[in-house]
């Protein structure tokens, strides 16, 4: 008995039709709606834990500026301490201005030199004053000699910048191969330096809050550069890294010497006069002829004399 071949396969099936959807439409609006709820308390959570921290913050100014000055614990003598800090209350008082005065001894250095902890504290004033304008470094030894000037306008204002920022000019003198930039405008600059006879000089100088700020005062502070055990410590780190870190070097500007850091002699720079905004008794000691306290002698008459009239 013969049987029939069950029928062969086409050798050219017909294309595959597309697979119908097995969700149910209804299935498919709850699943949508979910996923909706789902973002929406995902961004929720992003928002209260922090997220938009990213985003940059605008300061308000107020205060303008904070005077920082961090006084070293090994001078005991009372009187001139109160002397400087006078000088800077009623300074700051007059402007409207806030201050940080502090010992060395308040922060934890880790064995680090005491002058390091100038950069502690300026982190410190950012902290204490989160919507101040600019903070201006000015060293125990030294004393405002000009209440007429304001820091936010005499020193920062772009358009004085502009005029006093020292272009094109090695960074540690005399022979740097690392110049300040030539075309960096005012408003740009975040901060302000001045050299003296031996480079760059940190006895002196107003940085601009922001996020910059906290950036390069957490790298100046670096454990790193700690260790190296610069001979001046502090001032020898922040000439490394501005060499050598241009996000830094993009925001400085030095300035001449006499216009924040004038020295009351003219051994190791350019030395004060009549109408410059401060005078730093530069390389005094605590004891002896050359003692902080004799120098700040010559000029303490002047600067009460000045502020009782302003």
């Amino acid at each position: 008995m013969h049987y029939a071949y069950p029928p062969r396969k086409s050798s050219n099936p017909p294309p595959f039709l597309p697979r119908s959807s097995r969700i149910p439409r209804i299935r498919r609006i709850h699943l949508r709606t979910i996923a909706l709820f789902a973002l929406a308390i995902i961004g929720l959570i992003w928002l209260f834990s922090g997220g938009s921290k990213h985003h940059k913050r605008t300061i308000s100014g107020k205060p303008p500026v904070v005077l920082v000055t961090v006084f070293d614990d090994r001078n005991d003598n009372s009187v001139y301490i109160k002397n400087i800090k006078e000088n800077r209350v009623q300074y700051a008082e007059k402007h409207g201005y806030g201050t940080l005065l502090v010992k060395a001894s308040d922060y934890d250095l880790n064995g680090s030199p005491s002058s390091w902890a100038k950069v502690v504290a300026m982190r410190h004033a950012i902290t204490k004053y989160p919507d101040c304008k600019y903070m201006w470094y000015l060293d125990q030894n030294a004393l405002i000699m000009n209440p007429h000037l304001k820091v936010e306008d005499y020193v920062m204002g772009a358009s004085n910048l502009e005029k006093n920022m020292l272009k094109d000019l090695p960074v540690v003198p005399p022979d740097s191969i690392i110049k300040t930039f030539s075309h960096l405008r005012g408003d740009d600059v975040e901060f302000v330096l001045t050299q003296d006879k031996e480079g760059l000089a940190s006895t002196s100088f107003v940085i601009k809050n922001g996020e910059w700020a906290k950036f390069f005062l957490d790298t100046w502070f670096d454990p790193l550069y700690r260790s190296y055990n610069f001979q001046k410590a502090e001032t020898h780190a922040l000439e490394h890294i501005v060499q050598w870190h241009p996000t830094i070097l993009s925001k400085l500007a030095i300035v001449p010497q006499r216009l924040i850091n004038a020295y009351s002699s003219n051994d190791h720079g350019a030395q004060y006069k009549d109408g410059d905004i401060a005078v730093v008794f530069a390389h005094c000691s605590n004891t002896g002829d050359k003692s902080c306290a004799k120098e700040a002698e010559r000029f303490s008459q002047q600067w009460r004399t000045s502020f009782s009239r302003a």
